[in-house]
């Protein structure tokens, strides 16, 4: 399939699922714990060295970005969970902001939660996970960072963590093994997306006959 991001624009920020741009086009969301490497992610997908801001500190992202992809589709980027630095009240403010979006996001066809490779099963993973779950919402696995890890050493983590989803989950979801240093994985996930986009417009145009 092969399909290749061609033009990409930003198109707004919000803190409000309600002022985001109009549902005319589906979407898949980018969220995980803060200094996963989603950033990084979404630029190399993007192929655009700039375009999600990164930083060494993790919460850079606040609101609800969303970008105009091709014209055909948006990329939204989710603020992070799981933010020590910051206070309760915001934390608080950020999770409903995100609940929120979630949850009644109309053209919202996926989910991407991403997980650092390196680690152990976080239990704040599982938990946002389950959550996902608890709404019926699609979503995939991305395994970041996987330049930054043997390969073997990265199939067990991978392992591990699907392991510990098989202890609450019957079934798996998709997932993928990334790096944003030297492009691992980064055509199969774009083909994934390009395929959630051609089923929502097929199931668009059976609509209407």
């Amino acid at each position: 399939m092969d399909y290749q991001i061609k033009s990409v624009k930003f198109l707004k920020s919000e803190v409000d699922y309600k002022k985001c741009p109009a549902d005319r086009l589906p979407e898949v969301a980018f969220i995980g714990r803060s200094n996963v490497g989603k950033s990084s992610l979404i630029n190399m997908l993007a192929n655009h060295k700039d375009l999600a801001k990164t930083s060494s500190k993790p919460g850079k992202t606040q609101t609800i970005n969303h970008y105009e992809v091709d014209k055909r589709w948006y990329l939204v980027d989710l603020p992070g969970y799981g933010y020590a630095s910051i206070s309760k009240s915001m934390r608080e403010k950020w999770e409903k902001m995100i609940d929120n979006y979630l949850r009644y996001r109309k053209n919202l066809q996926s989910v991407f939660v991403l997980v650092d490779i390196r680690l152990e099963p976080q239990e704040l993973d599982i938990n946002f996970i389950n959550k996902l779950g608890e709404m019926g919402m699609p979503f995939s696995l991305v395994f970041t960072k996987a330049d930054k890890i043997g390969k073997n050493k990265g199939a067990v983590s991978v392992r591990n963590f699907c392991r510990k989803l098989m202890e609450t989950w019957e079934d798996l979801p998709p997932f993928f093994v990334c790096s944003s240093v030297d492009g691992r994985g980064k055509q199969e996930l774009l083909d994934y997306i390009d395929q959630i986009n051609e089923y929502y417009y097929n199931q668009k145009k059976q609509e209407k006959e």
